[in-house]
């Protein structure tokens, strides 16, 4: 029986990105189901006003609710340092997102890059696991390169073909924002499976029992993914 398909559209920015992606490594390593990883630009990139809008109680509830997720889920997590996206306060006291971006342009071309190697679910779970996991200064030194080896790639010959190739991934980002989209939801992480969406880390149990309903079966002992 052929793999059955789903594609996660999935951010760097996103704590509920991180909480989700162990368990879907773990379907897709443990089922016949293929996970397609579509990283995606986060909110503060592709609606960088979302946060002039947001009811204030909006970001003391999202602490509370990410924290209290991580510990329920027995999973490390501090909010990163760096963050991903570079933000400052205005005068009013509300978020913006800064101009200069060093950190989410080339950690999603790398996303990209790593779905085209067939890794992208591993690389996503490894760099997240360093990003949000509590690793202070995560950009720093060797850990973005060992956390990419440990998802079985190379951060050298991934980040050759980010230079030599921005524009073009650049434009698969694109696709999968607009696939995001036509997903039929907007936030990630967002499982799309036959036209249908689940969205977020709490939505990964519904999406097996759906899957199990379209016949997904256990990898055979030994079968890779």
């Amino acid at each position: 029986m052929a793999d059955l398909q789903v594609d996660l559209f999935w951010s760097f920015r996103s704590p509920w990105s991180y909480l989700a992606t162990p368990r879907l490594r773990a379907l897709q390593e443990q089922f016949e189901v293929t996970v397609n990883f579509r990283p995606v630009y986060p909110i503060a990139i592709r609606t960088p006003d979302f946060f002039l809008s947001v009811d204030p109680l909006w970001p003391g509830y999202l602490m509370t609710d990410v924290h209290r997720c991580a510990e329920f889920l027995n999973i490390p997590f501090r909010w990163p340092s760096p963050d991903p996206v570079k933000q400052y306060q205005d005068e009013q006291g509300r978020r913006r997102t800064a101009e200069d971006q060093i950190y989410i342009y080339r950690l999603t071309r790398l996303g990209i890059v790593a779905a085209e190697a067939g890794r992208g679910v591993e690389f996503a779970d490894e760099v997240s696991s360093l990003i949000w996991g509590g690793t202070r200064n995560w950009q720093a030194g060797d850990l973005l390169a060992e956390a990419t080896d440990r998802a079985g790639l190379d951060l050298a010959t991934m980040d050759a073909i980010v230079d030599a190739e921005t524009l073009r991934l650049e434009s698969v980002i694109l696709a999968n924002q607009n696939a995001h989209a036509q997903s039929g939801h907007w936030g990630v992480p967002t499982c799309a499976f036959e036209g249908e969406p689940f969205f977020g880390q709490d939505r990964i149990d519904v999406l097996q029992w759906r899957l199990q309903q379209k016949g997904l079966q256990r990898r055979a002992a030994g079968a890779a993914p």
